[in-house]
């Protein structure tokens, strides 16, 4: 059982690591670890590749299922960007998810800013403004992701954008000035469902890709 343990933690830190090149950064009852920066592979950052460049590119049989206008999305992304890895975006966009969600409930303004567009920085900060000038504060957990799955795919000009659907258990708990909680539980999670739009220039010579629309789904 230690042995089990150690192997999993050695596991995990690795994947914490990797990750970090990957998009975002990572979040109780069975927490899921969510990943680190929402970036490409290492490859096309000039380090060396983590897996064999023939195995970065999202194959035929990763998109199978996938509804025809989602295929043809995901193909002209790969086609445009041959280092896009499919399955390395899920991985990075439920790190983004933890990520954006952590900030946001801490008020921290400045992470924010680093991984979303104007519009939807705009968005967050003007809740924390309101919520901070109310005096409350929040106390919220992300238990787990339960589902990411995309939900639209498409290559607008040299644009990538991809739309993914979030389903997440949240334990939501809200304080007011004096401490006191005005609404909410830590003991009872909250079944949510979002829809979150991520894109990226795919001639960018940044990796990163940022949240640019975000909606309840």
């Amino acid at each position: 059982m230690i042995i089990e343990i150690v192997i999993l933690a050695m596991i995990a830190a690795f994947l914490g690591l990797r990750l970090y090149s990957v998009l975002g950064r990572r979040a109780e009852h069975e927490e899921e670890p969510v990943p680190t920066r929402f970036d490409q592979p290492e490859e096309q950052r000039g380090g060396a590749p983590a897996v064999p460049v023939a195995a970065m590119p999202a194959r035929p049989r990763d998109m199978a299922g996938f509804p025809p206008a989602i295929e043809r999305g995901l193909r002209e992304i790969i086609g445009a960007d041959r280092h896009f890895d499919l399955g390395l975006f899920l991985d990075g966009a439920k790190g983004a998810y933890g990520m954006v969600l952590e900030a946001f409930w801490r008020g921290d303004r400045e992470e924010l800013r680093e991984l979303c567009d104007d519009d939807v920085y705009a968005g967050f900060v003007a809740a924390i403004d309101a919520r901070e000038a109310a005096g409350e504060t929040l106390a919220n957990n992300l238990i787990r992701i339960e589902e990411a799955v995309i939900h639209a795919a498409e290559l607008d000009g040299r644009t990538a954008r991809i739309t993914v659907r979030f389903q997440a258990d949240i334990a939501a708990v809200t304080h007011d000035r004096d401490g006191h909680v005005i609404a909410g539980s830590l003991d009872d999670a909250i079944e949510t469902h979002d829809i979150w739009t991520f894109e990226r220039a795919v001639n960018s010579q940044s990796p990163a890709w940022i949240l640019s629309e975000t909606d309840e789904g």
